[in-house]
């Protein structure tokens, strides 16, 4: 290999000589010229060593880890060994060398003796191709070289595009359907009957949505509103909400297929984590005991404390969003602008989003270290990686989708009825839906969230590292002048080329952890909630194709090279996107049951319209379900502290208004349609749930995990193994 080629490189401080930070850092430099490392040391504004491991470390190794069919017949045999896996070595044995002192690099860190350490990128000549046919734009529709991430950022990068191609591939699908379902609801924009009966009701007098002097309302006022409504709440959507659970479940079962495709061209479908962990550890240290598996309920039972701690607090946080819409909502009716007046509900609800998102962005960079301290004592990396994927993705989900829940599932259905408002802290009255439904609202937040979330947090993303990349370019040290009869003093060539990598931007042990969270919680988008918001997988597909070429760039250009990392699957993510795919079900079936007007409306026409009776040769039989869905109230009745209009306009008069509500005109009690309705919604839930979770269990079924050629091809290998194993045994002779 070519001498100026090393391994890795450490950044340090100049510090005083004799001081306890220098003779620490010697310390450690030490252990590793006992192992054998060769060191070279480059000084600037920093000290700089590059590290060069000796072959038979790696040697050791492949001896270990060889296979059965493997030509090494002696550790001393030798064979090239591909970088990422001399990187992965060489980082294990430098997180792991301990000084005399028992302390280790990550410790050395903490105390400021180090400042970093990263394997070097490789030069310009090296990663041509991965350049030109990945990490740039105009490839943003080209298929990806899995096999040269591979060869460059290991086994698990190469998984997770891998993965996120074939993600965006089957999105394609669904965002055709997607788009389908959303044209045909603009298409019967104005054809709903419901809506034009909203449209045509001047004379329906509803009550004052708020308690400050806000307006008695008309309830055509609220037209476009309907009709918006009625195109995202139709037939379609439940057809869209089942073909959504097929879609996750055959998502899935798919990518298993083609998982398992990939990593036996890799001849990595059986390699084992603790395998690969335990041979380093022995080439680290020969004595080394492995570390047993335990398990502390005591710690457990910590690590649930602390989560549902953090899920009070989201939760506190969703109750603050509910308060915001409350009081804004009152606000907003009693603005001086008129647009803000007339619209003060969609107003309140877009601001409401806007906040939301707001949280989002703030308690992601909240860091969850911090927020979820780790009692447990994982034994290996894996084990580590997937406790902190657990909770961070619990942290995440609630901050993500709990304004979701509010308003999916409890808006308008908890706050009470004229004369009996439910109060936040007994003085904020909770919003109501509109009578034509919730569902518009829950479409408005995910939309604003989805389109900011893409957008504007997708800029930042490429934005930050480059501005901080320019920004260190700029601090870079100029060249000094030559005092008179000086020589220059000519450079290492390895100096220009570390500072350039020192400059990137840099990488942590979890940085492609935080690349799966943001497209698990994508994914989560497009598939809990997408019967109220069906363009949510489009905008999903667009944002992928940008978001391939945008890591790309931002590991091959912005940011210092990744530890390679070996793995045969994308781990733990495997089994949340699982469950992420069960909570689909439940949520699109919660959604079509409580938040839409699909039940009442399909109620309606088969108990109560004019088709029951059966004259309905030319009469839509949702005709009429505004007024059978809408109750009576008596100005008299409302709370003594409610303030009404000074001046009641002529239409309100009599005395009487009307609210969205199956209740008794009397005495306020729920009525019989009150309890058809509901009985109705939950025999839908149940139902939808149980085709669904059916649907589900066989689309997994009739798709096989593993393909049958991968089969064949581990069926040959152990039958060749055998083969090879029988040639030493000797017949006895007769």
């Amino acid at each position: 290999q070519d001498e100026q080629e090393w391994d890795f490189v450490l950044v340090s401080d100049i510090h005083q000589m004799g001081s306890e930070k220098e003779i620490k850092r010697k310390k450690f430099l030490d252990e590793l010229s006992k192992k054998g490392f060769t060191i070279k040391k480059i000084e600037d504004k920093k000290l700089f060593y590059g590290v060069r491991a000796p072959k038979w470390i790696f040697r050791k190794y492949q001896w270990l880890l060889r296979s059965p069919g493997s030509r090494m017949q002696s550790p001393s045999d030798e064979h090239d060994v591909p970088v990422t896996t001399r990187i992965r070595i060489v980082n294990f044995i430098l997180q792991n060398t301990v000084t005399p002192d028992l302390e280790k690099l990550c410790d050395l860190m903490k105390k400021k003796v180090f400042e970093t350490a990263f394997p070097l990128h490789e030069r310009e000549e090296k990663n041509v191709f991965v350049k030109e046919k990945w990490a740039r734009w105009r490839d943003i529709c080209c298929e990806q070289p899995i096999e040269n991430i591979r060869g460059y950022f290991g086994e698990k990068v190469a998984l997770y595009f891998a993965w996120l191609g074939w993600y965006t591939y089957l999105l394609g699908i669904a965002s055709v359907f997607g788009m389908l379902i959303f044209v045909i609801g603009i298409t019967v924009l104005s054809s709903s009957q419901v809506s034009k009966e909203i449209c045509k009701a001047n004379t329906t007098i509803m009550c004052p949505l708020c308690d400050q002097k806000c307006p008695f309302w008309l309830l055509s006022d609220t037209c476009t509103y309907a009709k918006i409504t009625h195109m995202i709440d139709n037939e379609g959507t439940v057809l869209f909400a089942m073909f959504m659970a097929i879609w996750a479940t055959v998502f899935l079962e798919l990518w298993k297929r083609q998982r398992a495709t990939v990593v036996t061209k890799w001849d990595l479908y059986e390699w084992d984590d603790d395998e690969e962990e335990l041979a380093m550890e022995l080439i680290n240290n020969p004595l080394h005991e492995p570390q047993r598996y335990q398990h502390s309920y005591f710690r457990s039972t910590i690590v649930i404390l602390l989560v549902l701690v953090m899920i009070a607090v989201l939760i506190g946080i969703a109750h603050a969003l509910v308060i915001y819409r409350v009081v804004a909502m009152a606000l907003f009716t009693q603005s001086s602008l008129e647009f803000i007046r007339e619209h003060a509900n969609t107003v309140a609800v877009v601001t409401g989003a806007v906040l939301h998102y707001l949280t989002i962005v703030i308690m992601t960079k909240v860091s969850p270290r911090a927020l979820l301290p780790s009692p447990e004592q994982p034994r290996t990396f894996s084990q580590r990686e997937n406790n902190f994927t657990v909770k961070i993705f619990t942290f995440q989900f609630f901050t993500n989708f709990s304004s979701l829940i509010y308003i999916a599932f409890f808006l308008g259905r908890i706050n009470g009825h004229p004369g009996n408002y439910v109060r936040v802290a007994g003085k904020w009255r909770l919003e109501e839906c509109h009578p034509s439904g919730c569902i518009t609202d829950l479409f408005i937040q995910m939309a604003t969230i989805t389109i900011l979330k893409q957008t504007l947090s997708n800029f930042v993303e490429y934005l930050v590292p480059w501005v901080t990349y320019i920004h260190k370019q700029q601090k870079l040290p100029k060249k000094k002048n030559l005092i008179l009869g000086e020589e220059e003093e000519a450079e290492d060539p390895c100096k220009q080329w570390w500072l350039s990598n020192y400059q990137l931007n840099q990488v942590h042990t979890f940085s492609l952890f935080d690349e799966f969270l943001e497209m698990v919680i994508q994914y989560s988008f497009t598939t809990i909630f997408v019967a109220a918001f069906p363009l949510a997988p489009v905008l999903a597909f667009i944002n992928n194709l940008v978001e391939i070429r945008l890591d790309a760039i931002k590991m091959v250009h912005l940011r210092r090279r990744m530890v390679p990392r070996k793995a045969n699957d994308i781990g733990i993510w495997l089994q949340v996107l699982e469950a992420i795919g069960i909570l689909a079900v439940i949520g699109n079936g919660l959604v079509i049951a409580i938040t839409s007007d699909f039940i009442p409306i399909q109620v309606y026409k088969y108990t109560y319209s004019p088709c029951v009776a059966g004259n309905s040769s030319a009469l839509d039989c949702s005709a009429g379900y505004i007024n059978h869905s809408l109750s009576t109230f008596r100005i008299r009745d409302f709370e003594p502290h409610m303030r009404l209009p000074e001046q009641l306009p002529d239409f309100a008069r009599q005395g009487i208004t009307e609210y969205r509500d199956y209740r008794n005109a009397d005495d306020y009690s729920y009525t019989v349609q009150f309890w058809h309705v509901f009985a109705a919604r939950l025999a839908f839930l149940i139902l939808f749930e149980h085709v669904a979770l059916c649907i589900k269990f066989i689309a997994a079924w009739y798709v096989p995990d593993v393909p049958q050629s991968v089969k064949n091809i581990i069926l040959d290998e152990k039958h060749s193994k055998l083969q090879k194993g029988l040639r030493w045994v000797i017949p006895e002779r007769v």
